[in-house]
C-alpha cells in the first residue's frame, strides 16, 4: 500500500484510536496528516510557467540534455533552481535525454543545419516567410504538444496539430496541414530542433523549392514572432481553462485559432485580422 493509499486510510473521526495511535499502525507521519498545502502565489505560478516554457525550449534544441545540463543552461539564463527539482520536472514534463545509441542510423546523427536567412529582412507580404515552433500545454495527467506553422506577415496560423508525443511525424503534419492550400512560402523559418532538421521535413520544403532558415544556435529570440504567438495561446486560451484530455485540447484549441486567424484584432495589423492580412483585403501593417 502506498503511502497515499494509507494516508487516505486513516479515520479521524473513529474514537477507538487516536490519530497518533493510527499513524503509527499504518506507518504515516504525523506531520504529513495534520499538515495543509498553502496555495501557490500568483507570482510563483508566473514563474514555475516561466520556467517550464524555457525548459521545454532548451530541451526541443538540445535534446541530448539531462538534468545536468539542463539545470546549467537554466542557471545561465538566470533561473534559481536545484537539480532535485529540474529532474522532477523533467519526469513531469516527458523530457527526457536522448542519447546516442549502437547502430543509430548516420542520417539521424548528421542532420544537415541551415543557415539564419532572415538578418536584416523586411518581411512584408504574405508567403513570404512562415514558421514553426512547438509549445507544450498541461493537461491532468501530463502534458500534450502544440506544433503551428505561422505566416510571419499576417500573424495567420496556416496550420495546427497537437500530439501526446514529442515526434517528427506531428510537426510534418502540421506542415503538410499548411502547404493543402497550393500556397508556399518563399522562406521557411524554424529552430534546429531535431523534429525540424529531420530529412523528412526539409525533404518536404526543398520538393517544393523553398528556401530553409534555421536559428543560430543558443538565440532563442530568433524566432520571436511565434514566442509572441505562443504567449497569445496561452494566455488568452490555454491558461483561462483546463483541459480534460488531448481530445478537449484538440478541440478547444480548434476553436481559439479560427477564432485567433479570424475575428482577432492586431494592432500590429492597423486592427485588421490575420485572415484579412494573409487573404490580400489588408495589407497595411502598422509595424
Amino acid at each position: 500500500m502506498s503511502l497515499a493509499d494509507r494516508r487516505a486510510a486513516l479515520e479521524p473521526e473513529d474514537s477507538r484510536l487516536s490519530v497518533r495511535r493510527q499513524c503509527e499502525l499504518l506507518g504515516v507521519p504525523r506531520s504529513g496528516w495534520y499538515y495543509r498545502p498553502v496555495a501557490a502565489s500568483p507570482e510563483a505560478l508566473r514563474e514555475a510557467e516561466a520556467l517550464r516554457t524555457r525548459m521545454f525550449a532548451i530541451f526541443t534544441r538540445a535534446p541530448v540534455y539531462g538534468y545536468r545540463r539542463m539545470e546549467a543552461q537554466l542557471r545561465r539564463d538566470g533561473f534559481t533552481v536545484n537539480g532535485k527539482r529540474v529532474r522532477r520536472l523533467m519526469g513531469e514534463m516527458g523530457l527526457a535525454a536522448i542519447y546516442p545509441k549502437r547502430r543509430l542510423s548516420v542520417a539521424n546523427q548528421q542532420h544537415r543545419r541551415y543557415p539564419y536567412l532572415l538578418s536584416g529582412v523586411e518581411i512584408a507580404r504574405p508567403d513570404h516567410v512562415w514558421a514553426s515552433d512547438i509549445t507544450y500545454i498541461r493537461l491532468p495527467q501530463g502534458f500534450c504538444y502544440l506544433a503551428a506553422v505561422m505566416d510571419l506577415y499576417s500573424r495567420k496560423a496556416l496550420s495546427w496539430e497537437v500530439s501526446s508525443g514529442l515526434d517528427t511525424d506531428f510537426c510534418l503534419a502540421s506542415l503538410d496541414a499548411a502547404l493543402v492550400s497550393g500556397r508556399r512560402p518563399e522562406i521557411f523559418n524554424t529552430d534546429q530542433g531535431s523534429q525540424y532538421t529531420s530529412e523528412a521535413f526539409t525533404g518536404r520544403l526543398l520538393e517544393r523549392g523553398v528556401r530553409i532558415s534555421m536559428d543560430g544556435k543558443g538565440r532563442c529570440f530568433d524566432n520571436i514572432r511565434m514566442e509572441r504567438l505562443w504567449r497569445t495561446v496561452k494566455y488568452e486560451e490555454v491558461f483561462l481553462k483546463e483541459y480534460a484530455d488531448l481530445v478537449h485540447a484538440r478541440r478547444e484549441l480548434d476553436r481559439f485559432f479560427w477564432w485567433y486567424n479570424g475575428e482577432r484584432l492586431h494592432q500590429h495589423l492597423g486592427y485588421g485580422t490575420p485572415d484579412e492580412a494573409y487573404g490580400g483585403r489588408f495589407l497595411s501593417p502598422a509595424g
